[in-house]
């Protein structure tokens, strides 16, 4: 069962706007279930580095995964400070002055250290939630990971116990003088749309494209 969600943390409290800030782990949990990509940084001996990743939750955690060989991974399992951010982007707000233009997005942001998954079989499971979480009902159909694949490849768990969300729904915001110009204004919706699936050049015999596949879409409903 996932704990209660935490007060904001000196980091992760939202100043800018802060009307816009959301803590409670439903919301961050949503937004984190529905996204692809999350952004990993943290700071190395040599410089920042933020690198976009795969990743997938498990209930309160986080899992990132990599090659051993990465940089950023070993630094995260050596226990440096991470920065993990995941942002949707859910539509253009066109205003009537160049200002007021914004988008409408959900965005969370992780901080914390991460924890690596040691145990094979717990890194196995890991590797099997993050194909699922890319496209849910793939990991029963393909060859699951050999060890020598398990000991090339790092997990490492980050804890969501210090994570927001930041969040702009809703038309533009114009100022009262602007109302009256003559200029379109209103909101461009985007979304994740899938196309049809393409086999693989090399795919043998008849494969059928499986329903997970054919009927792909991201879990979520995205605001106006």
């Amino acid at each position: 069962m996932d704990s209660p969600s935490p007060a904001p943390s000196a980091r992760t409290a939202v100043r800018r706007q802060p009307d816009r800030g959301h803590y409670d782990r439903e919301q961050v949990h949503a937004v984190l279930d529905e996204g692809l990509v999350a952004h990993v940084g943290l700071v190395t001996d040599h410089g920042p580095v933020v690198i976009p990743m795969l990743y997938g939750r498990a209930g309160s955690r986080l899992l990132l995964h990599g090659s051993t060989a990465s940089r950023l991974m070993r630094g995260g399992a050596k226990g440096l400070d991470l920065c993990v951010t995941v942002t949707l982007v859910d539509g253009l707000v066109l205003a009537r002055s160049a200002f007021h233009h914004s988008m409408n997005y959900r965005s969370v942001v992780v901080f914390g250290r991460a924890t690596p998954v040691t145990d094979l079989d717990e890194r196995r499971a890991a590797l099997d939630l993050l194909v699922d979480h890319i496209v849910p009902g793939r990991g029963p159909d393909v060859r699951p990971p050999s060890e020598k694949e398990l000991r090339a490849t790092l997990v490492l768990a980050l804890p969501l116990d210090e994570s927001s969300v930041k969040m702009r729904t809703g038309p533009p915001i114009d100022e009262e003088e602007d109302l009256d110009r003559p200029t379109w204004a209103g909101v461009v919706p985007l979304a994740t749309v899938p196309g049809a699936p393409l086999p693989a050049p090399d795919l043998r015999g008849d494969a059928e494209v499986p329903a997970y596949a054919a009927r792909y879409r991201r879990p979520g409903l995205r605001p106006e």
